[in-house]
């Protein structure tokens, strides 16, 4: 599978997951906020604070679970993200905030339908 097919994947993984997300009352705020070293799928919030939101899609498990592949210099790059974005829309004012991975595995006999799609909380600050 070519690079532009893996990044097809990746941008229905996105769509399947905001809609999860806001199914399950989040209200997007970003898609794909960039920073030198970083980069943050999706930004929303959920009831009084916001979730920094890896998405990770996978169509089969032959490189394991697609939460599995969020490690820890992941989160820690999120968290990186995350707190520039902070700093940059909200300032100093203190707010509950955490890191979210949405699991999202593609069924490859079924086209672009997800098998499932699976909102992991990780951590909250």
């Amino acid at each position: 599978m070519g690079r532009r097919d893996l990044h097809a994947r990746g941008n229905r993984g996105e769509l399947w997951a905001a809609r999860a997300l806001r199914a399950a009352g989040y209200r997007i705020l970003a898609r794909r906020w960039r920073i030198p070293g970083g980069e943050i799928d999706l930004i929303a919030e959920d009831g009084d604070g916001y979730a920094f939101v890896e998405v990770k899609t996978r169509q089969d498990h032959r490189f394991g679970s697609p939460e599995a592949a969020v490690g820890r210099r992941k989160l820690a790059r999120l968290h990186r993200a995350a707190e520039q974005w902070l700093a940059d829309e909200v300032g100093d004012a203190p707010v509950a905030w955490r890191v979210d991975v949405v699991a999202v595995e593609m069924d490859a006999h079924q086209g672009a339908l997800p098998r499932r799609i699976t909102i992991f909380r990780y951590f909250e600050v």
